[in-house]
């Protein structure tokens, strides 16, 4: 039994997925940890601590606890008739930058179908979330939330979701401006000739986190519609 779970997209296997895996150390995949690989002058260890435990991917819908009244078994169908119903989103292309203080892999150029399928999802699955007890809304209010961002997560548990989503598969902690733009350099001979182009979001992933934080790739839907 997981404590808490989310909607990723995650790679399909192959040089992107295992690099990702490796990178941050811990393949989600397989719910194993993996040996970071080496840049000189960089401790890959360190800077990747903080996404470790998230495996590689991106979010579509944030962490969140099950509704007592909604069990796993039903969120798994619900997923799956989900998926039979939504289209495959294709990206320009994934560029490697250092952005909102920490390196990450973004997407460049069309994303409004993305940020339907991310809204979609929210929408289709609140049901299953728990609410937000009071200390979740105060730590999340410690961010400095823009009204509406502050609404939308009374309604729907997460502050960055619509208009305010972004996606992004993240790569480091908190890095400043010249450790980020070092890493951004370091890491570009090994991403850019993996990176796909365009890239298709062709699946989305059920993980759950267990008892130690970390976590794991439950099911992967195939996008059919």
């Amino acid at each position: 039994m997981f404590e808490r779970y989310a909607i990723f997209y995650t790679p399909p296997p192959g040089d992107l997925a295992r690099f990702g895996a490796a990178w941050l150390g811990w393949d989600s995949a397989k719910g194993e940890t993996t040996a970071h690989p080496k840049i000189k002058g960089v401790d890959v260890s360190e800077i990747t601590k903080t996404p470790r435990k998230y495996g590689f991917h991106g979010t579509l819908m944030a962490p969140f606890h099950l509704n007592k009244d909604a069990p796993v078994e039903d969120l798994n169908a619900d997923l799956e008739s989900f998926a039979s119903e939504q289209k495959p989103v294709a990206l320009d292309r994934l560029a490697l930058r250092h952005d909102h203080g920490f390196v990450a892999l973004r997407p460049e150029g069309y994303v409004t179908d993305l940020r339907a399928l991310a809204g979609n999802i929210v929408q289709a699955l609140t049901s299953f979330r728990a609410p937000l007890t009071q200390a979740d809304i105060a730590r999340r209010r410690q961010s400095n939330l823009t009204k509406r961002q502050d609404q939308q997560m009374l309604n729907w548990g997460y502050p960055y979701v619509f208009e305010d989503f972004h996606f992004h598969l993240t790569l480091s902690g908190s890095l400043g401006a010249s450790d980020g733009k070092a890493l951004v350099e370091g890491l570009a001979p090994l991403l850019t000739p993996i990176l796909p182009a365009p890239m298709v979001i062709d699946a989305i992933n059920l993980v759950g986190q267990d008892h130690d934080g970390m976590f794991h790739q439950i099911h992967r839907y195939a996008l059919t519609g």
